[in-house]
């Protein structure tokens, strides 16, 4: 692997989002261009670089979680595991996950485009947040058998690319391949 994903900000303008600006102020006051892989440590809370502690992002899981029980996507619940209670969001609007789960089932199946730059960059990226997180194949699992080979293969040569040379082709989603090449890592 020799090309090296690095982060260069091309605007600080404000997204609306709390999370998303707090990142862009974070990206514009490194001194230094970080790699992606850099940043999804620091901004997930992932690493303890004494050197870069004031970049990392707070509590991310759970503002991450509490934007999602505002928006009715998820809710909160407390869980007695044994000797403590534990908060837990689990989900509330299923109707939204299913369309979530529906659009990768077609997207893999009835609208393969058989290219992933002519994929829509969404659902690339939701794909390879999917796979990153191990949910992929529950995405699958309702499937009839051979629906579920066809997506999983068609999945496994999307995501076994290499992320390096699809980036060099990519139009606007260089950055989709960059965090697939950080998971892959």
């Amino acid at each position: 692997s020799t090309l090296c994903f690095q982060v260069l900000l091309k605007s600080d303008a404000p997204t609306g989002d709390v999370l998303l600006d707090e990142t862009l102020r974070h990206i514009k006051a490194m001194e230094s261009a970080e790699t992606v892989q850099t940043w999804i440590e620091l901004l997930t809370g992932e690493t303890w670089n004494p050197f870069k502690l004031q970049y990392q992002l707070r509590n991310v899981r759970e503002r991450i979680a509490k934007a999602l029980v505002e928006k009715g996507v998820l809710t909160t619940e407390k869980q007695n595991f044994l000797l403590f209670d534990m908060t837990t969001h689990p989900v509330s609007n299923a109707t939204e996950k299913q369309r979530l789960v529906k659009k990768l089932q077609e997207s893999m199946l009835e609208r393969w485009v058989n290219d992933p730059h002519r994929m829509d960059r969404r659902t690339l990226a939701l794909l390879v947040l999917a796979h990153s997180s191990d949910v992929l194949e529950n995405v699958f699992a309702s499937l009839a058998d051979d629906k579920y080979n066809v997506a999983m293969n068609r999945t496994k040569d999307l995501l076994d690319m290499d992320p390096e040379v699809e980036a060099v082709k990519a139009r606007g989603t260089e950055m989709i391949w960059a965090v697939l090449a950080a998971f892959n890592k």
